[in-house]
């Protein structure tokens, strides 16, 4: 049974579309890395927007250059592209957190974002040894919430932070002890 390690993108650009990280999202994507490669993981997967892959860029050039492995299923429920307006995705992001069955004009409903996540991570499961999972705050929610039992989620998950799962049974959710303030700052 695989150690899951689903790791939140880090700090990105605030921009509509596939915003690349900012020189802090690096810093905290690196740490992340160095902190992964003492964990052992083995592979390495990605959603295939920017921003997480720039994370999982900088996470396997920590942990011995891993091949990256792009899977759609592990984008974000919705992805703000600029073709509606700012407050009409957060006012259509809060109804699909209210509302698990409600699809926004952009994306996906959190039902439907959370059993994809769930089927990649029902393969995942079955492989020996630890893998990281780079995607995005919501869809880890979403996925969270789709696993059997009452499953304690938080509102945000902060950028860099590391959700462990043993298989399909939680450990740890949005940890950020890995992150250490004064490594963030700018050189």
């Amino acid at each position: 049974m695989a150690r899951i390690y689903v790791v939140q993108h880090a700090e990105t650009v605030a921009a509509a579309g596939d915003p690349p990280l900012t020189p802090r999202g690096c810093r905290q994507a690196t740490l992340t890395g160095v902190w992964l490669s003492g964990q052992g993981i083995g592979a390495l997967y990605s959603s295939p927007l920017l921003r997480a892959r720039q994370t999982a860029q900088c996470i396997a050039a920590q942990a011995g250059d891993l091949p990256i492995h792009v899977d759609e299923r592990l984008r974000e429920r919705m992805n703000w592209d600029g073709s509606v307006s700012s407050e009409q995705f957060r006012d259509d992001w809060a109804r699909t957190v209210r509302d698990r069955d409600f699809v926004p004009r952009v994306g996906d409903s959190s039902r439907t974002a959370g059993q994809r996540m769930l089927a990649f991570c029902r393969e995942c499961e079955r492989e020996p040894g630890a893998i990281a999972v780079v995607t995005h705050g919501g869809i880890t929610a979403d996925f969270l919430r789709a696993l059997p039992g009452d499953q304690t989620v938080p509102e945000d998950f902060p950028p860099g932070a590391v959700t462990i799962l043993d298989a399909l049974t939680v450990v740890e959710v949005a940890s950020t002890g890995h992150l250490r303030a004064d490594q963030l700052r700018p050189a």
